[in-house]
């Protein structure tokens, strides 16, 4: 079977490794699950992302997508790489797919501005900024040897940690809101036209070590296609404590991507993809999540069309209020029904998914 990238695709060749399937449907399912609460002001604190700085269990969630992008592509390209195929070939089509999740991502914000609020449009976001990620590894992947790669991942990392301590990182004054506001302003997902400034979480500066991050899943892909697993514990022992270091000089920061975010929730995601690879790979445990994984454009894309509809015409509130409080006793902690929401929500796509799957269903991008 010909693995799949973290975008289900035809330029992959290498053996399915169908942990990094399970670990990005995993990862799918956990999105979900994290963003339709049944009411935003009755949620678990862990499910929240953390206000500015911090790391909640929510704050894992992207980077370990992203993470999973690097290792993907380590699976998928850099074998072809290898085989010999054409570099402009695979550039073309590396950058074509880029170009296609950002535009997917361009048009759930289109839908979401027409069906909820035409006054208001996002430019970025988490498909955008997947898309980018994606594209300037993958080039990486064809074009730069493994030293070189490392090399730049640092370079990425310590500039961008040099900027923010030049800049600092105080909410809307920081070179990354300051560096979106001034290019993009009104069309961030937060901006005060009184006083003309912005912040985006997924903004195009903090994109730079969003980079770092997938270059790492990269690295962690190359460990485990050559067998060497135990490098990936190896390297989260290296990672989690570094990151902890960092954060007593410049906070962890899922807003800014701070590096010393970048270097944790690496940590973590290279004990993820290790514990799934043992789990389904090895031990031959049913690949939960697998299903998600393999369709993980339909779930996303789908769930936020579903989102979107169910808001324009009341149906999520009316669902909400008349099943899941009124099922409640009295005195029931509200942020359970609206955790229960959440977590139907995420069953009824997951059993889309399993159905899609099945069908031997595959929406490629």
């Amino acid at each position: 079977m010909a693995h799949r990238s973290v975008i289900p695709n035809d330029m992959s060749a290498a053996p399915r490794f169908v942990s990094v399937d399970a670990l990005r449907g995993l990862t799918v399912a956990a999105m979900l699950l994290v963003n339709n609460p049944g009411d935003w002001s009755h949620v678990y604190p862990p499910l929240l992302h953390a206000e500015w700085h911090g790391c909640t269990p929510t704050d894992l969630i992207f980077p370990m997508f992203l993470f999973v992008v690097g290792v993907s592509i380590a699976l998928g390209i850099v074998p072809r790489v290898e085989a010999g195929d054409a570099q402009a070939s695979l550039r073309r089509a590396a950058l074509w797919r880029a170009a296609r999740i950002v535009a997917l991502g361009l048009g759930l914000h289109l839908l979401a501005w027409w069906w909820l609020d035409r006054d208001y449009f996002r430019l970025w976001g988490v498909l955008q900024r997947i898309g980018l990620c994606f594209a300037v590894v993958a080039l990486c992947a064809i074009h730069l040897r493994p030293r070189v790669q490392w090399q730049l991942c640092i370079v990425l990392l310590a500039g961008y940690a040099a900027l923010l301590a030049w800049g600092g990182m105080a909410p809307f004054d920081n070179p990354a809101s300051r560096f979106d506001t001034a290019l993009f302003g009104p069309t961030l997902y937060q901006f005060d036209a009184a006083t003309g400034r912005g912040h985006d979480p997924e903004g195009l500066l903090s994109t730079i070590p969003a980079i770092a991050t997938a270059l790492l899943g990269l690295f962690a892909g190359a460990w485990l296609r050559a067998g060497h697993s135990r490098r990936l514990v190896v390297a989260a022992a290296v990672l989690l404590p570094l990151g902890w270091l960092a954060a007593q000089w410049q906070p962890m920061n899922k807003n800014l991507w701070s590096p010393s975010y970048v270097l944790w929730t690496a940590g973590w995601a290279m004990l993820a993809v290790y514990a799934c690879h043992r789990a389904f790979d090895a031990w031959r445990w049913p690949p939960l999540g697998r299903a998600f994984g393999i369709n993980a454009i339909a779930a996303y894309a789908g769930s936020a069309i579903a989102v979107y509809a169910s808001a324009a015409l009341g149906w999520g509130e009316w669902l909400y209020r008349t099943v899941f409080v009124a099922a409640m006793p009295a005195g029931t902690d509200p942020r359970l029904p609206s955790l229960l929401f959440a977590l139907s929500f995420v069953a009824v796509w997951w059993c889309i998914v399993v159905v899609m799957q099945r069908m031997g269903w595959r929406i490629r991008l």
